[in-house]
């Protein structure tokens, strides 16, 4: 049982086609503003699409050329939102049991079904207290198996964990990664660990269209955006795919391993044939640790020089990162020290042409 979506909601400048198979969870990544909780609201159905429509299965959730919207409890969907939002006056076990004993069941069954989840989120100790009594991590973890407990065909999770402390967002990482599995669900994140432990899908989006998609890993590893890039820790320049190379906007030239479509990889690689990609959109990628940093243009071996101004430097791990516009460096603090480096200092981004993966975007 499939899921598909396409939506437009104009004035939140959402438009937007996405589908999950079953048993897949897909991670929705983009910056503050894109349409993330657009997107979730709008197929649980508290939001009205101007356009579009969206399928769970066989059951249609809403068709606007048809006149067609299901009410947000007959969708099949639960949405999990930031907070907990558990029923202040309810015990622990009675707001797990709500969902099933709304859905019809007896209150031995409903209970029974919360008993069962609230062992699955290891909190069945909790189950006599109020909401009140308990910390944020304990909180979540009930309004995990409150959610659980409703047997939803499609979880929306917002953002679950954001709003937890280090320590307990990765017991609950865990805890998800066990309940997801071959679960249908769209996890809304700015975690790239969660994308990683979490879904096997990746939906990028960039003022409410999607930017890229594909395989979790795929998109983590080769990036075609400049945020799923910055997720993964790695600096992307967008250009024209060459020979050789890539021409970045603003027009200075890159070279790289490059890979047209339908070519594998190699540096300096010679232009394909007609329509294999030279012309076209390409991406240039690499790691800041690839990078070294000078404060003259170099002299030797052809390598990718970057003249900029650092804007910040800041810890990373061992490391002091770098940051001169939209590309970044990291170099040992000795190095750092030694340059003199400070926000202004003029430097130029060195990194060798074999560093470099360019394909297209």
């Amino acid at each position: 049982m499939s899921f598909h979506m396409a939506a437009t909601v104009a004035a939140r400048g959402l438009d937007i086609a996405l589908e999950l198979a079953d048993g897949e969870t897909l991670a929705v990544l983009g910056p503050n503003g894109a349409g993330k909780s657009t997107l979730l609201a709008a197929a649980a159905g508290l939001l009205r699409p101007d356009a579009g429509s969206a399928r769970l299965g066989s059951t249609v959730l809403f068709d606007t050329e048809a006149g067609t919207w299901l009410a947000p409890h007959r969708r099949g969907t639960v949405l999990l939102a930031q907070e907990p939002l558990l029923f202040p006056h309810l015990s622990v076990l009675d707001n797990v049991a709500f969902g099933p004993l709304s859905a019809g069941g007896s209150r031995a069954q409903a209970r029974a079904t919360a008993q069962h989840w609230l062992e699955e989120v290891e909190a069945a100790g909790l189950a006599a207290r109020r909401p009140a009594e308990l910390s944020g991590g304990q909180a979540q973890r009930v309004a995990i198996a409150r959610a659980l407990a409703a047997n939803p065909e499609l979880l929306l999770l917002d953002e679950p964990l954001s709003a937890l402390d280090i320590h307990v967002a990765a017991l609950l990482r865990r805890l998800l990664t066990r309940v997801l599995a071959g679960r249908r669900a769209i996890i809304v994140t700015h975690s790239v660990l969660d994308a990683l432990m979490l879904s096997q899908q990746v939906v990028v989006l960039d003022s409410g269209k999607v930017a890229e998609a594909g395989p979790t890993r795929e998109v983590l590893t080769r990036p075609r955006s400049r945020f799923a890039a910055g997720l993964a820790g790695l600096n992307l320049l967008a250009g024209t795919l060459a020979p050789g190379g890539l021409v970045a906007d603003g027009g200075q030239p890159v070279a790289g391993r490059v890979e047209y479509a339908g070519e594998p990889a190699g540096a300096g690689a010679a232009a394909g044939p007609a329509g294999s990609g030279a012309g076209g959109r390409g991406v240039a990628v690499f790691s800041p640790s690839s990078v070294s940093v000078y404060l003259a243009p170099p002299h030797g071996s052809p390598r990718n020089v970057f003249a900029g101004t650092v804007t910040e430097l800041e810890p990373h791990g061992d490391q002091v990162r770098v940051r001169a516009g939209a590309l970044a460096a990291d170099i040992t603090p000795l190095s750092a020290a030694e340059m003199g480096l400070a926000p202004g200092t003029s430097v130029h981004f060195v990194v060798k042409a074999a560093e470099v993966d360019i394909y297209p975007a």
